[in-house]
């Protein structure tokens, strides 16, 4: 049987049952957590409590937003493995090539490929259900809606195109989320998305 630590008044507490979960008529923003659970979530977030307490879903607007060091971070972790399968796609395609001009011409041309394949890429991650990159999985990030739902494949092309505008502003594009307090850039703005994350660290 699960048992559950609670945060009242600014404070872990427990562990309880959940008979006593019952009776501290916790709130859906209520804190807690499991042993089995490495952050607290807010109580409205999981199932078993939802159906413990009698609760419907209900949707909450994000409110811990990335950061755009976290996000940063996330995009360079994302080309360092688009690089690393690049190296590897590279290495077997020249091992067959015999003419070392074409080495060189296929080895420099397939660079121009990656940032292609991080705007697809993304564009499909972050409409799957991890709603992330591996970069941003890594970082414990996600790309949502701006009520907090999964995206469409198309308005992840759209979040991810319109990059190539920042891109085209010499980065301003990117600057903005510097003075949004959402923390949203120009191609956010443009898809209306947020990347968010569970709770502020």
């Amino acid at each position: 049987m699960a048992e559950y630590y609670v945060v009242i008044n600014g404070k872990p507490e427990g562990p309880y049952s959940t008979e006593e979960l019952k009776e501290l008529k916790i709130r859906p923003g209520t804190f807690l957590k499991t042993s089995g659970m490495d952050d607290y979530k807010e109580a409205h977030e999981l199932a078993e409590v939802r159906e413990l307490l009698g609760w419907s879903k209900t949707e909450v607007a994000p409110q811990y937003f990335a950061t755009l060091d976290v996000r940063l971070l996330a995009v360079i972790i994302d080309y360092f493995i688009l690089f690393v399968v690049y190296l590897i796609l590279a290495f077997l395609i020249v091992a067959f090539l015999s003419e070392k001009d074409l080495k060189i011409i296929v080895s420099v041309a397939g660079l121009a490929i990656i940032p292609v394949a991080k705007l697809i890429y993304g564009s499909i991650m972050e409409a799957s259900s991890r709603q992330a990159s591996f970069g941003k999985v890594l970082m414990s990030v996600k790309v949502t809606d701006e009520k907090g739902g999964r995206i469409s494949i198309t308005k992840s092309l759209i979040r991810n195109f319109s990059k190539l505008i920042c891109m085209a502003t010499l980065g301003l594009g990117y600057l903005m989320g510097f003075f949004d307090k959402r923390q949203q850039c120009l191609h956010d703005k443009i898809a209306g998305t947020l990347v968010v994350k569970d709770r502020l660290l």
